[in-house]
């Protein structure tokens, strides 16, 4: 079942971010804006390379070889949704339309659903997942 989600969950993201594009939203153009879609890019490459040479699934599976937590796994538990999140709420709100802003929250909504399946299979198959979450926050930093 929530393999299942997962995946209707990847497939709200990948949905938000076209129409995101299509509303010419997905890019900013103002310096602040700008920073925070740069510094979501090295986020992405730096939780990318930490994770190492695990593969990417549209299905939330979790993978051998235990939890990731160090890098930004330090700080975040999803920091490739983080990355994906931040980059498209600035291309958003730099670019303010109702379509953008509709279309970020089908993203997040797809996001968050996901986060939420994949913690599900990780602390079934990883009970010190737990431990983990307990400590290290979801998508914010100390927040959330």
């Amino acid at each position: 079942m929530f393999t299942s989600l997962s995946v209707a969950a990847f497939a709200f993201m990948v949905a938000g971010i076209a129409g995101i594009y299509r509303s010419h939203a997905l890019f900013a153009h103002r310096l602040p804006f700008i920073v925070v879609q740069v510094a979501a890019v090295l986020l992405m490459i730096a939780a990318r390379m930490t994770f190492g040479r695990r593969s990417f699934q549209a299905a939330a599976t979790p993978t051998a070889g235990g939890i990731v937590m160090t890098g930004p796994y330090a700080y975040l538990r999803h920091p490739i949704y983080a990355a994906v999140l931040y980059f498209v709420w600035a291309g958003t709100l730099d670019n303010m339309s109702w379509a953008a802003v509709a279309s970020a929250l089908v993203v997040s909504t797809g996001a968050v659903a996901r986060m939420l399946s994949e913690e599900r299979l990780l602390v079934e198959r990883y009970p010190e997942y737990g431990d983990y979450m307990a400590r290290v926050s979801r998508i914010v930093p100390f927040v959330w």
